[in-house]
């Protein structure tokens, strides 16, 4: 699935890395501990999340993942958007639940980035 289509199906506006809505991922992961993302991601992916610090742009780049998704309208910092830009990831805000947006890509085929 391409990010383009992620951020059309949960309604999200783009922050930043607009010049990466082409690409694309096959994995998702929802979580607001980042030691669980380093723990439990094991596949390249989208990081669904509503922890709103840069610790999670840099949990992100750690994994090579290609986009953050921060849910419930929860507006990002300057700090944070500019770190993801700088490190090619695309930020988003939904007003999804993390569940309702799990949900929504789930259905449409992504899979889930703590499986093997």
């Amino acid at each position: 699935m391409k990010i383009r289509e992620i951020a059309e199906l949960l309604r999200a506006q783009v922050l930043s890395g607009r010049e990466m809505l082409d690409t694309e991922v096959q994995n998702a992961f929802c979580c607001d501990m980042m030691s669980d993302v380093l723990a439990f991601a094991t596949n390249q992916s989208v990081l669904i999340t509503g922890l709103l610090n840069p610790q999670v742009v840099r949990t992100a780049m750690m994994l090579d993942m290609h986009c953050i998704v921060f849910i419930q309208g929860k507006e990002p910092t300057p700090e944070i958007v500019s770190l993801a830009e700088a490190n090619d990831i695309v930020v988003m805000v939904t007003p999804e639940s993390m569940f309702c947006a799990a949900g929504r890509l789930y259905d449409t085929g992504l899979l889930d980035a703590g499986e093997e």
